[in-house]
């Protein structure tokens, strides 16, 4: 069995409140990170701002732009394989973030429009994006892969407006700009970009990859080796931290390298407790958060 450490006292400690942790990431991103946010912070804090933090399956992305947004790192590489979540980060990061948001706040939700947009073939890159963000606000918990349909009945029975935020999202996507520069993006494969900077000592990983129950059903790229995933976190020269589902193949990975391993209490959207593991080398840092 893994090292498990159970740094908190299940009776007294509860999952993070969401609503006080800043919301950055313009995706209503299923299996997001907002609620580790805090840990993040405390794990980041441990090796000064002189570091590149680099996220493998940024997805959302809440980590990276925490750690932009708060100077935690000098750095951060986000990388994503998803085409269509990549053109979201590569216009927002790049110089089409001010059209994408003034697309948003001009458009005018109802079924016509929507299903409109939606039959279309983007011819732009920029084009994609707002058609990504579109999908992942008005779809069932923001799944954007195969299969997902639109929300009929959203918060409090209001139906699409109740999913869609366009002034909350434009000044998201305008915040984003003013630290786009700390931040480069990579369209590509995570465990490649993991290998490629494997030596590189004053890097460190956050990595949130596609979990083993609930991969297929919300993600487009699901698959993953995940022994592989473990062999090469055991060669980085820097440090890391994994987070995964609860599930018992995972812990024996992380055994097998001889790592720690955590579980944290989370909320899910329905309001039930569930865990999650947190692997790493050492996770001291990780005992009290702020």
């Amino acid at each position: 069995m893994p090292q498990l450490r159970l740094f908190y006292d299940e009776l007294t400690v509860k999952p993070v409140n969401v609503a006080v942790v800043p919301m950055r990431s313009p995706f209503r991103y299923p299996g997001g990170k907002t609620w580790f946010v805090p840990y993040i912070r405390k794990w980041l804090k441990t090796f000064g701002a002189d570091i590149e933090l680099i996220e493998p399956f940024a997805g959302g992305g809440i980590v990276s732009l925490t750690a932009a947004f708060e100077n935690l790192a000098k750095n951060i590489t986000m990388v994503e394989k998803d085409e269509d979540i990549a053109a979201v980060w590569r216009t927002i990061l790049g110089d089409q973030g001010k059209w994408l948001a003034e697309q948003i706040v001009n458009f005018e939700i109802n079924t016509q429009n929507i299903k409109a947009v939606l039959n279309e073939h983007p011819a732009s890159l920029r084009e994609r994006a707002f058609i990504t963000i579109l999908k992942n606000r008005l779809h069932h918990g923001g799944i954007l892969a195969h299969g997902a349909g639109l929300i009929k009945n959203g918060e409090n029975g209001k139906g699409l407006r109740s999913r869609w935020y366009p002034e909350t999202l434009k000044k998201r996507i305008t915040d984003i700009a003013f630290v786009r520069n700390k931040i480069n993006f990579i369209q590509g494969d995570g465990l490649e970009i993991i290998e490629k900077n494997i030596d590189r000592k004053n890097v460190v990983f956050f990595i949130d990859p596609p979990y083993t129950r609930a991969g297929r059903r919300l993600y487009k790229y699901h698959e993953i080796d995940h022994e592989r995933l473990f062999e090469l976190a055991k060669q980085i020269n820097g440090d890391f931290l994994i987070t995964y589902d609860d599930a018992p193949q995972i812990e024996t990975l992380a055994s097998q390298q001889g790592f720690v391993v955590d579980r944290i209490p989370m909320k899910t959207t329905h309001h039930l407790i569930k865990y999650e593991l947190v692997i790493g080398r050492h996770l001291e840092s990780l005992g009290n958060r702020d």
